[in-house]
């Protein structure tokens, strides 16, 4: 019998995984480079047969509690962000490893060394060792792909919920993938325990006495795990453990075989009794991993013995960025198989915003009524695409920290006495997490003015569709901004002299002004066109 294979992204095969694996939902916010993952299960038929639910999320705070609640009543399920979101999300997240899960809970979070789509490039590792759950990290698309049948398995067993952990060059390459035959859906089944998910606190310390408890089993899974694999090499001189997709660049150096020992690391906690073996047998050890350096800072704690450790920490690897086959071969003392320079007549090409993106009207108004009477720094941005405001020609705004919070800054500027304090936000990030950061305004009565950039779109990361669409102006209300002080208008370039006409006046009242630009994403907006005449 011929078995089935796919061509698949990582996150593709993460998402067929779950789904064959027999996933009743998802449950995510879209962030690159994990935003596939939901959109593969959206587009799928076999998710529509099988009625999984596959609805954007908020924020990531929101999906991994809706997550949670689909596993309280028994089902399989996955939330899925990038790992800032995993920042919003770190409340229920680590409170979940206490409430421990029902029906089968992943969380998959896609991280971004080098931060070629992020503010920072941290290592989700780290916070899901923090949680104390079980974390597993493919090393192709295959792994990825079959990852989810036995993260289910072990999140049942133990009743936990488990991280798999991936990274963008795996999330956005493709690869033949052998698939199984779908496995059924739980059917719904409430906890034996009906208080198990009650985190009070008599009920709480139990619970993490239990988590503790659980790790022992979750060592001896990974000790025995067929994700983690000692593969002996003759020299000794040197010995090699390779985190996730770090084993594929290891292996491109050497196609006939390593010749030193290797430990092939894909699932955590590091197995101890692998890495002593390693550590018994050889000279030093090489780590290779890409993030930080939690597998080498964790070996110099275990050893109890004289040995060379090298990697990130030791400067054998670089401190940042992500990892790749030159990189690992210089470490290893290899030839560097570097390609020719860049010849100096291809010439950069920054991002920029689309041809009639509304957000460019919008800077331009904001410019001629802000930072040609005040100056620069007095505007706060939120992230999404109108962050390429920083850039030029507008060189308009004056920070990016994280979603939500241009409102909060602009908020404590204004505390702070500057005049004026502007924010600039977009829609489906006022929904994930500005509408908490404008009621702290409206409390305090700040002088502000916020502008969300309505374009009914998460058009960041590729127009999903927005929590805020159609309703903008009814959210902002209901928080409480008075009504005058709401200002519509659309942002295109015959509107310039009215929309600097109401900034101007709106920085002449004492309190919070929201200026609303509502103009449809230029992207979304092709799209619809092409759909209507097919």
């Amino acid at each position: 019998m011929t078995k089935k294979k796919m061509l698949l992204m990582g996150d593709e095969a993460i998402a067929q995984g779950a789904m064959d694996a027999g996933a009743s939902g998802f449950y995510a916010y879209p962030g690159t480079p994990s935003t596939e993952i939901m959109e593969f299960v959206q587009h799928s038929k076999f998710a529509a047969a099988r009625n999984i639910h596959r609805t954007w999320s908020a924020n990531e705070k929101t999906a991994v509690e809706g997550a949670l609640g689909m596993s309280y009543a028994g089902k399989r399920t996955m939330s899925m962000m990038k790992h800032v979101g995993l920042n919003v999300a770190m409340d229920p997240f680590v409170n979940s490893g206490i409430t421990g899960a029902n029906g089968g809970c992943i969380v998959t979070v896609a991280d971004d060394p080098s931060m070629h789509s992020s503010q920072d490039e941290q290592d989700s590792r780290i916070l899901g060792k923090f949680a104390l759950m079980p974390i597993l990290e493919p090393s192709n698309q295959q792994e990825a792909y079959d990852m989810p049948f036995y993260a289910y398995e072990i999140s049942e067993k133990y009743k936990v919920p488990v991280m798999m952990r991936v990274t963008t060059r795996l999330a956005h390459s493709r690869a033949g993938v052998e698939v199984r035959e779908p496995m059924s859906q739980n059917e719904m089944k409430l906890p034996e325990d009906k208080r198990q998910f009650v985190l009070l606190p008599a009920i709480a310390r139990k619970r993490y006495k239990m988590l503790l408890e659980n790790q022992k089993n979750f060592l001896a899974e990974s000790e025995n795990s067929g994700w983690n694999r000692y593969i002996d090499g003759g020299d000794k001189t040197r010995g090699i453990i390779a985190c996730g997709l770090a084993y594929n660049y290891l292996m491109e150096n050497y196609p006939d075989g390593c010749p030193y020992p290797v430990i092939k690391l894909s699932q955590y906690p590091a197995p101890k009794n692998m890495i002593r073996k390693l550590v018994e047998e050889c000279g030093e050890i090489l780590v290779l991993e890409d993030g930080m350096p939690m597998v080498e800072e964790d070996l110099r704690g275990l050893l109890d013995r004289d040995v060379k450790v090298k990697g990130r920490i030791t400067g054998e690897l670089p401190r940042d960025g992500e990892l790749d086959p030159n990189i690992v071969a210089k470490a290893l003392g290899l030839k560097n198989a570097e390609g020719d320079a860049v010849p100096a007549i291809v010439a950069p090409r920054p991002p920029k915003l689309c041809t009639g993106c509304g957000h460019a009207d919008m800077y331009n108004a904001l410019n001629a009524a802000v930072k040609a009477k005040y100056g620069d720094g007095h505007v706060f941005s939120d992230i999404g695409c109108y962050t390429l405001g920083a850039l030029p020609p507008f060189e308009a705004i004056n920070s990016c920290v994280d979603m939500g919070a241009s409102i909060t800054m602009a908020k404590g500027a204004a505390d702070a006495g500057l005049f004026p304090a502007v924010a600039v936000i977009g829609d489906s990030t006022f929904c994930h997490s500005g509408m908490t950061s404008l009621l702290d305004a409206i409390m305090d009565n700040s002088n502000i003015i916020v502008f969300i950039a309505d374009n009914s779109t998460t058009g960041m990361t590729g127009g999903q569709k927005s929590h805020a669409e159609g309703r903008v102006i009814q959210i902002v209300t209901g928080l409480g901004v008075d009504p005058a002080h709401i200002r519509v208008i659309n942002p295109v370039r015959k509107n310039h002299e009215e929309f600097v006409k109401i900034i101007n006046e709106e920085l002449e009242y004492k309190g919070v002004s929201v200026i609303i630009p509502q103009r449809e994403c230029m992207q979304t907006l092709s799209k619809k066109t092409k759909e209507a005449k097919k």
